[in-house]
């Protein structure tokens, strides 16, 4: 997608499929080494584009991912991050990488879950939320270590 993110459906012929929903999409980008910018060079990513009617769940692992839309939200979420952004009524957004990580290059792998919203939800106000790793809670349960995102876990 763009030339910033070369991801690989995970979904495959199930992308927007009852299959897997209500996931319409799930694209991962595996590691990828990327040279610093060149002056003069444009920045690497995806330029302006629509959504409506579904949720966009980023997870940056490495590298860094810059979003800026049409509702006024600007912010870069980091390895280990998350972006939550409600399309709902529509948002037009674009994504590159940061300034930071495009002047110094590096390694890059992120992915990305679209999540139908039901169809009450449809023309809700679009929102984003950056989840930064530091706010992620950490739950250890036996020897394994689960980092949840959204809702609640338990080791009980």
């Amino acid at each position: 997608v763009g030339d910033g993110f070369n991801v690989h459906p995970v979904f495959a012929n199930k992308a927007f499929t009852e299959e897997v929903s209500p996931f319409l999409m799930f694209d991962y980008a595996p590691p990828k080494h990327f040279p610093a910018l060149k002056e003069g060079q444009e920045p690497r990513g995806v330029g302006q584009h629509p959504h409506r009617g579904f949720e966009t769940v980023t997870i940056a692992f490495k590298g860094e991912v810059e979003h800026a839309d049409s509702v006024g939200n600007r912010d870069t979420i980091k390895a280990g991050d998350v972006q939550w952004m409600t399309a709902g009524r529509g948002i037009i957004h674009q994504e590159f990488h940061s300034e930071e990580f495009s002047k110094k290059g590096g390694d890059f792998e992120m992915c990305q879950l679209w999540v139908n919203l039901p169809k009450e939800h449809k023309m809700v106000k679009p929102t984003y939320q950056p989840i930064l790793k530091g706010d992620i809670p950490q739950v250890g349960i036996h020897d394994i270590s689960v980092k949840n995102g959204v809702g609640e876990c338990s080791a009980e």
